[in-house]
């Protein structure tokens, strides 16, 4: 047998690859979110209290669901202390503006902590790109003539070709499964989001279609004052524009958000399935002994793992984010009133708009009830007689109720009186009430209401109660409630999955990126084991036939 000796071009390829492995190992834990006790915030911010910022002069101005800008003198810096990292764009001093999607130097901050894979992604594509031009030099100038054997050689490179290549498909089987969780994940939050967005708009369209019908509501020729219906105008047009405001962006962002997502999801799908197709063809090959064929998939890897290492420091990046952004929503949760950063993608109602809103609704059902029971008590309820002139319809019987009001003339709740008719089924009562009438619209049977008379006060009942029953949606809006639900439900059902199936992709990614790393490296030992040991084998039988020869027949 031939003893065993390495090839220099063997060698290169396989130290800057162990070294690379090492690194990697090393990265998820370099990689992680330095936590350090915050003191003081740049920005001239003045003073810091349980994570609020008073900015004094340099008060943030923050978009709202009624008013385009809402002025104020705090704001919440979130997720303060997690988010602490060095800033690459800032001489990499410490970026201390928390939680912020649409500040540069957060995504810079948070895509450093990527850094030692994007790393070892360069020192990968420089060493082993040099490693293949330095092997091409030594074949070309010493040749391919050492031709060293090794029984352990050989089955040591079979065995690590083969625990390359599964965890090579283990890993492109944690990174399909984990872009599909992910995927769905994200899916299910941003129809959460948008379907919270469009019940917002939704009920804010109503309100403003029945503040609309409240000006045209009346009985008998008697409607609202003027300058209730003046400022029923007002109101409806903040709450129309920012309707309209809110449903455009809503609409916008998830068509930019779902192209996002399908990209990313396309992108890691093919990454999956390239890499396994990569890994099994390699150690396909290298059984075969398809030396040329290993040579292309070599070339083919290094390019690959490389960009496999950068992807995994992008979901790296995107899985500190994702933590970042579920304590930024706890964090808030805690002080809706804040302004903060989650402002921009789904906002808190302006307090004075709000509150303006919600009196304006009790007003307009206060003096709406009002009108109903002015006209049950001062002519259906009454026996006038024919000198009365039209409002003399023969009216007779049992009295009608009147209309609950279910607010005091202070704009307080109040509660039914005996007799009274609620709101939500005052239109059903006053149907015992009707009369039928002639031509000329007088009674002809028992009762005190018209048809006319009760299709009216029917319309204002309906108003006055569509305006009572989303009171309590404006009550939301002017304390946060709605925004404060939805970041509650994302924090309690989505935030573990997507933390969790971020770093799923990531570590299916490094894994596979590591795995076909060292295939490719062993593709070729292998193969040069294989082809040694074809050719000494055939040297041993060619010895063997000279010997048996030299001695001839006996």
């Amino acid at each position: 047998m031939v003893s065993a000796r390495p090839t220099f071009y063997v060698l290169l390829l396989i130290v800057p690859a162990f070294l690379l492995i090492s690194s990697t190992c090393s990265a998820s834990t370099t990689s992680g979110v330095e936590r350090v006790q915050v003191r003081r915030f740049a920005g001239g911010a003045n003073e810091v209290n349980h994570g609020v910022v008073s900015w004094g002069s340099k008060t943030r101005t923050k978009r709202s669901v009624l008013e385009g800008r809402n002025g104020g003198n705090s704001s919440l810096v979130l997720a303060a202390e997690r988010t602490r990292r060095k800033d690459p764009l800032d001489n990499l001093n410490y970026y201390t503006g928390g939680w912020n999607i649409t500040n540069k130097h957060y995504f810079a901050s948070a895509g450093f902590t990527a850094a030692p894979l994007f790393l070892v992604a360069a020192i990968w594509f420089v060493a082993i790109g040099l490693c293949m031009l330095l092997t091409c030099i030594c074949f070309c100038c010493f040749g391919g003539r050492s031709y060293g054997y090794s029984r352990t050689a050989y089955a040591l490179s079979l065995i690590l070709l083969s625990l390359f290549t599964i965890a090579a498909v283990v890993g492109s089987v944690v990174l399909y499964t984990g872009q599909g969780r992910f995927h769905n994940t994200t899916t299910e939050i941003l129809k959460y989001v948008v379907r919270q967005a469009d019940s917002t708009v939704y009920n804010l369209m109503n309100v403003s279609d029945y503040l609309t019908a409240a000006k045209q509501a009346g009985v008998e020729n008697v409607s609202l004052p003027s300058d209730v219906q003046n400022r029923i105008d007002q109101v409806d047009a903040k709450i129309k524009s920012a309707a309209s405001t809110l449903k455009s962006e809503t609409d916008k962002n998830r068509n930019r958000i779902n192209d996002i997502l399908d990209v990313v999801r396309k992108i890691l799908i093919i990454v999956a399935a390239v890499m396994l197709a990569v890994a099994l063809l390699g150690f396909l090959f290298s059984i075969l002994g398809l030396q040329c064929l290993v040579c292309i998939l070599v070339i083919l890897g290094w390019i690959l793992v490389a960009v496999t290492f950068i992807l995994s420091g992008v979901f790296l990046a995107l899985y500190n984010i994702a933590g970042d952004t579920c304590v930024a929503m706890d964090q808030w949760n805690k002080n809706p009133t804040a302004h903060t950063a989650l402002d921009d993608i789904l906002p808190c109602v302006d307090t004075t708009a709000a509150q303006e809103t919600l009196s304006e609704s009790k007003t307009v059902t206060f003096q709406l009830v009002g009108v109903v029971n002015g006209l049950i008590a001062n002519v259906s309820n009454v026996n006038l007689p024919p000198a009365a002139g039209r409002l003399s319809y023969n009216q007779s019987g049992p009295l009608v109720p009147l209309l609950c009001n279910p607010f005091n003339p202070d704009k307080t709740a109040r509660k039914c009186a005996a007799g009274e008719a609620d709101l939500t089924n005052a239109t059903q009562v006053w149907k015992n009430y009707v009369c039928r009438v002639s031509t000329n619209n007088v009674c002809t049977t028992v009762g005190r209401l018209t048809p006319s008379m009760y299709q009216q006060m029917s319309s204002a009942a309906n108003v006055s109660y569509g305006l009572y029953h989303y009171g309590p949606f404006l009550t939301d809006l002017l304390d946060c409630t709605f925004v404060r639900d939805t970041f509650n439900r994302i924090h309690d059902d989505h935030c573990d999955d997507l933390k969790r199936f971020s770093k799923w992709i990531h570590v299916g990614l490094a894994l596979v990126s590591a795995a076909v790393a060292l295939s490719l490296i062993f593709w070729l030992l292998y193969a040069r084991e294989r082809r040694h040991r074809k050719y000494t084998k055939l040297v041993d039988a060619r010895s063997h036939q000279d010997s048996y020869e030299s001695k001839g027949p006996r």
